[in-house]
């Protein structure tokens, strides 16, 4: 009975997640849809006549978006796009992307949109029109139990890793006060977190940085679970949006 109604409060959260984002996104392209810039409306006739819109991701992040044993690209991230876009006509094309390259490929026109676990932040804003926050999250210090790391501090010395141009780059590299002071050197970037969990397991590094969500996820599906300890980094909540071209919509 307890995973039942656990079951049916998760389907209605998601649910009202995703008509939240319906609306902004509706109403956003709605909205700009009209002729206003020769750019805009030719972004969105394209769009139109495909009936489809290329949604970039990293397509090992999960739970927001991920392969499934058969290959098939899934994830929370994943459902809410596929909902959210269906009911203005168009069907999701799911791009992966190197995360590093994101904002470059989203305002060259590779992609349309990012819909990953993306965080907002001043710097990115700069470059990409937001949508209205829908989730929040942390970055959180996963490490191996053996290694007796209990708290930050205990990272003195060791070597870190992280994915590159993630939050977790950025926030590491913006609070000085906390894993930087601390660990040796620069931290080793990976393209993806997965290869980063790898690193840990064969002690190259002796710790990740990353977000919370996804560390949690990963780790429970671990055939060794216990194995891995879940530490807070004291790093502040961070919120993730939808990212569009600016041109596209006011979504900011």
């Amino acid at each position: 009975m307890k995973n039942t109604k656990n079951s049916r409060k998760k389907i209605i959260v998601n649910s009202l997640i995703g008509l939240f984002l319906i609306v902004i996104v509706v109403g956003g392209w709605l909205f700009f849809s009209r002729p206003k810039a020769q750019s805009t409306a030719d972004s969105w006739s394209v769009m139109q006549r495909k009936k489809e819109i290329t949604i970039g991701l990293d397509d090992t992040f999960i739970p927001m978006g991920f392969r499934s044993k058969s290959g098939k690209i899934i994830g929370f991230d994943v459902d809410l796009a596929d909902a959210a876009f269906k009911k203005i006509g168009l069907k999701v094309k799911w791009e992966p992307i190197n995360w590093a390259t994101k904002e470059r490929l989203l305002n060259n026109g590779q992609i349309d949109a990012i819909w990953n676990g993306y965080t907002i932040s001043p710097a990115r804003k700069k470059k990409v029109a937001f949508s209205i926050p829908y989730k929040k999250g942390t970055q959180v210090l996963v490490t191996l139990t053996k290694d007796n790391i209990n708290r930050i501090s205990d990272m003195q010395g060791r070597k870190l890793g992280l994915q590159n141009a993630s939050t977790a780059d950025t926030q590491f590299r913006q609070y000085k006060n906390l894993l930087r002071r601390y660990v040796a050197g620069t931290p080793n970037k990976y393209d993806t977190f997965d290869k980063a969990f790898m690193d840990l397991k064969a002690g190259r590094i002796q710790g990740i940085l990353v977000d919370s969500i996804y560390a949690g996820y990963y780790i429970r599906n671990l055939s060794d679970p216990q194995d891995y300890k879940i530490i807070s980094a004291g790093y502040p909540i961070d919120e993730n949006g939808v990212g569009f071209r600016k041109m596209i919509g006011p979504f900011v």
